[in-house]
């Protein structure tokens, strides 16, 4: 089984500011599912000139780019949820801090990679970490609604990673598949939303379509850099290691959007800090 390298590991650690970044600008919009419609359009407008940098992806990657846009559209639907029910420093661990367990054990049976006891306590303890992250603050009462959207989120982002890891391995361009995928989510995904909200949806990107081209652009970089990972370490180590991000957006909420418990989140950040270092053991 490949090894998880320092240069992966900072590669992982930058795409996690980068995933934390845009969700943060999502969830500071005015309206949450038209701002992520227009990331998810201008990501996939962004894409499109960069098809002549990056070789496209082989012919055996095809379908699981297919299942990947499915995917897809149900995550943005249950991130939608999410960031409408709660708040970002909620629901963001939740949804991230679930997933690379579910991953860990679906990638032992899919890819034959079984991590050793060192890693296991590296995903154990930043999982543990993210969660902790998003527990500070709750209650049940309050925050079901957001907390149901995460966790449901949580298995959906479990299943694309291994679709899309699977997609990256075989492609030959793990950059050429993000960017196909993100072209096709930007016609799946937006056509159901204009089907609902045409003439507002028209109207919002015409006027924040700058703001959409940054965040797409940071979307599409965090992704590209973490498939690229999972070709060259374990999906799982490196799952886990993404949901770092939680730390990044821990202290975004925290400092930026004013969502409070600061210095609960810190201590969480802590539990990350030394899953990292447990992965890297």
């Amino acid at each position: 089984m490949p090894e998880l390298s320092l240069g992966v590991t900072l590669a992982v650690l930058g795409a996690a500011l980068l995933h934390a970044a845009w969700n943060a600008m999502v969830k500071s919009s005015r309206d949450v599912l038209l701002d992520l419609t227009n990331v998810v359009v201008m990501a996939g407008v962004v894409s499109v000139p960069l098809l002549a940098v990056f070789e496209p992806p082989a012919r055996a990657a095809w379908p699981y780019l297919a299942a990947s846009a499915v995917i897809h559209i149900g995550y943005y639907i249950a991130l939608a949820g999410a960031y409408r029910a709660g708040d970002l420093s909620h629901g963001y661990p939740i949804m991230r801090g679930v997933a690379p367990l579910l991953i860990a054990v679906a990638s032992a049976a899919w890819f034959g990679e079984v991590p050793p006891a060192t890693m296991w306590l590296g995903v154990l303890l930043v999982s543990g970490g993210v969660l902790s992250l998003g527990l500070v603050g709750f209650h049940w009462r309050e925050s079901r609604v957001s907390t149901g959207w995460a966790l449901a989120n949580a298995a959906i982002i479990a299943a694309y990673t291994l679709v899309d890891a699977a997609g990256a391995r075989v492609s030959g361009s793990p950059f050429g598949y993000v960017l196909w995928m993100h072209i096709l989510d930007a016609f799946l995904f937006p056509a159901l939303v204009l089907a609902l909200r045409k003439r507002v949806l028209v109207d919002y990107v015409r006027r924040n379509w700058l703001r959409g081209v940054i965040a797409g652009l940071l979307s599409t970089g965090a992704y590209g850099i973490a498939l690229w990972a999972m070709t060259r370490a374990p999906v799982a180590a490196v799952a886990a290691l993404r949901e770092t991000s939680v730390v990044f957006a821990a202290l975004i909420g925290g400092l930026l959007l004013k969502e409070g418990h600061l210095r609960a989140r810190l201590s969480g950040a802590l539990v990350v800090t030394a899953g990292i270092l447990a992965l890297k053991a």
